[in-house]
């Protein structure tokens, strides 16, 4: 365990101690669910979702809510450790399920400074982050550990998959496979989801032998899936539900005696494949990625009136978000069902206008906050580390969540003061970014496309740009962001690196002006990073 010096600020009146005792933390990450998609937050949804309804009726709905990148996996990054991802060598795409971590040995995360303030920590479901499969494919020993995985970064237990049910597929517990797991030594390609929606999934039957998947069943032969004979692609809901139930079960009597938890529940929907429980088929009016939401909020249910049963429910602090907008199936639903994933929002997944990153946002502490509350300001992901921090009483180190603002303040008065620091978002493909303070959002350049300013009290759609009639605030925002990435950190601090030299997406400084402004960097090629498969 790697040891850090946490300033404690307990002598201070804290959040904490409007409650009895430090909070349990629950964080629900749902995976690629658009602000739409909330039946609360859109009066035309054809979705229900009661619970997550539940959620922000009884805690704050942050509007302005966004996550720390536009997929997967740098979403999670910037969740987890208070940094925005571009800072790292993944400047675009997303990680695979064998490869090292994407967070350093060294660095902080939410998980590992919980765990040194004495909480029980838990990752069940999705990690996405890297880690080292032991062997390589074709040739895995699963004798061995699993290393670089949440185990290694700042969590007592993990109960999951390294990525999304794509690539590798089996029950994976702590270090290896889940007690009576089998193996993933079968193989698939991406099959066909005839009746359920968008594309593709991983269901029975497997194959030892690629030929012998019939052609008609295969959706694509660019992804091959390792995959163990007990796997159900449609269990995975109920498996991490189940697994989070017995683990908050199992830590009940400390979280009241002193010692509280926190769970990180990484859900895999409404992802792809679209696979719901056959309980769920037809439930809603949006086909199977409907149903599949539906399904989503039922667990979140399961969880919420678990938490009432074992007495729990008012200390516990929930967090509910989603890691991005809404995949670019979104546009069929919409032409279909008329059914909008986004929302009011500009765009989905992977964009850097508001559908990609602004997702849903809620806090619930029924001990602290009042419910049914709005905060309609800004707010990031990424700042969720330094929020904690502020509620369990102790100062972060000033080299790690660099990106990390805290909004604790909001928390406990609705007339709080709070404005968050300058939003920075990304273009998950491009890398192009894009910077958001109060009501205007500044979109650079990139490529042939020229600057774009909004007003999004005026034009929440991104429909309007009046970069030609505010030249002076584009040019104001443009100074803001250089500072930002220039200087490794958006907080106020000494300076902190990047980890790579220049790179393409932030076109409007040359190699050279960016070595002066950040002297710990070089100008490199691409390669440190190149769009991961």
């Amino acid at each position: 365990m790697k040891q850090r010096l946490f300033i404690s600020i307990l002598g201070l009146i804290s959040i904490s101690s409007l409650a009895s005792e430090k909070p349990n933390v629950l964080i629900i990450y749902t995976d690629d669910q658009g602000y739409g998609d909330v039946s609360a937050l859109n009066s035309e949804s054809k979705i229900q979702t009661p619970n997550m309804d539940r959620l922000i009726r009884e805690g704050i709905n942050f509007t302005h809510g966004h996550s720390a990148g536009s997929a997967c996996t740098p979403s999670r990054y910037g969740l987890l450790t208070g940094r925005y991802p571009w800072r790292t060598t993944l400047k675009n795409g997303v990680g695979g399920p064998d490869e090292p971590s994407m967070i350093a040995e060294d660095r902080l995360t939410l998980g590992e400074m919980l765990q040194e303030n004495g909480y029980h920590t838990a990752c069940i479901g999705k990690w996405h982050l890297g880690m080292r499969l032991p062997g390589e494919y074709g040739k895995r020993d699963w004798s061995q550990p699993i290393l670089e995985g949440p185990l290694d970064r700042g969590f007592d237990y993990w109960f999951g998959i390294p990525i999304s049910p794509k690539l590798v597929c089996a029950w994976f517990e702590n270090r290896g496979l889940a007690p009576g797991a089998a193996e993933p030594g079968l193989l698939t390609y991406h099959k066909t989801n005839p009746g359920l929606g968008p594309r593709w999934r991983i269901n029975k039957p497997y194959y030892t032998d690629l030929k012998d998947q019939p052609e008609e069943t295969i959706q694509n032969k660019r992804f091959i899936s390792e995959v163990a004979p007990d796997w159900e692609d449609d269990q995975l809901l109920t498996r991490f539900t189940d697994k989070a139930i017995e683990w908050i079960g199992e830590k009940t009597d400390d979280a009241k005696n002193g010692k509280p938890f926190f769970l990180y529940f990484s859900m895999t929907s409404p992802h792809e494949p679209v696979a719901p429980r056959n309980d769920f088929i037809g439930k809603s009016e949006c086909a199977g990625y409907g149903d599949f939401v539906m399904e989503t909020d039922y667990h979140i249910g399961r969880l919420l009136d678990y938490l009432d049963q074992q007495g729990l429910r008012d200390n516990t602090l929930i967090l509910f978000s989603s890691d991005n907008g809404p995949e670019g199936t979104w546009k069929g639903r919409l032409k279909e069902f008329d059914h909008d994933s986004s929302g009011v929002l500009r765009d989905g997944k992977r964009s850097h206008y508001e559908g990609g990153h602004r997702v849903p946002f809620v806090i619930r502490w029924p001990a602290v906050i009042k419910g049914g509350r709005i905060w309609n300001k800004p707010v990031c992901q990424v700042d969720m580390m330094a929020t904690i921090a502020d509620i369990i009483g102790i100062k972060l180190p000033e080299n790690y969540a660099e990106d990390s603002q805290s909004f604790a303040d909001v928390l406990t008065h609705p007339s709080s003061g709070f404005e968050r620091m300058p939003l920075i978002a990304t273009n998950n493909k491009t890398g192009q970014f894009a910077i958001t303070e109060g009501k205007w959002k500044l979109v650079m350049s990139y490529g042939k496309k020229t600057c774009e300013l909004y007003d999004l009290i005026a034009d929440i759609g991104e429909k309007k740009n009046v970069i030609d009639r505010h030249p002076e605030v584009a040019q104001m925002l443009e100074a803001k962001l250089t500072d930002m990435v220039c200087n490794g950190r958006s907080t106020k601090g000494p300076r902190l690196s990047n980890d790579t030299g220049w790179w393409p997406s932030i076109t409007w400084m040359t190699p050279e002006e960016y070595k002066a402004r950040h002297p710990e960097g070089d100008p490199v090629e691409m390669a440190a990073g190149k769009k991961k498969k």
